[in-house]
């Protein structure tokens, strides 16, 4: 199950966050059509935020399509997100765990990696921007 780590000086409203963080693991597969999120009481209880939050969260996955509300039972992921290639099994993620890897071993910290990896990113994917 999935476990929501909310950063309140991100900049990010909340109920963004747990968008985000949701549709994250259905790409790399670690949630999959048929599994239930946490209740909105589970998530308060973990997180302290509003239960309004968590809903607004939910219902705007719902309306993406991305998951399904049943009363009395919970909210269940009703398509994936995930390829071959993003999950935790793919040939991508072992190449950039190996370059992650290697670019530790060099003595890059992490905002070097994040600047570095951004800069790259927007060269290749300047088109999509």
């Amino acid at each position: 199950m999935i476990e929501f780590r909310i950063d309140r000086r991100s900049g990010v409203s909340t109920y963004v966050q747990i968008v985000q963080q949701v549709k994250q693991a259905m790409r790399l597969g670690l949630l999959e059509p048929g599994d239930r999120l946490p209740t909105a009481r589970e998530v308060v209880e973990a997180t302290a935020v509003n239960p309004n939050t968590v809903l607004k969260a939910y219902r705007e996955l719902e309306r993406d399509g991305l998951v399904e509300a049943r009363r009395g039972v919970g909210t269940f992921v009703t398509r994936s997100l995930a390829n071959e290639l993003t999950t935790a099994e793919g040939p991508m993620r072992r190449e950039l765990a190996d370059w992650m890897s290697r670019a530790k071993s060099s003595g890059l910290d992490t905002e070097a990696v994040d600047a570095l990896y951004a800069a790259v990113r927007d060269e290749h994917f300047q088109e999509e921007s």
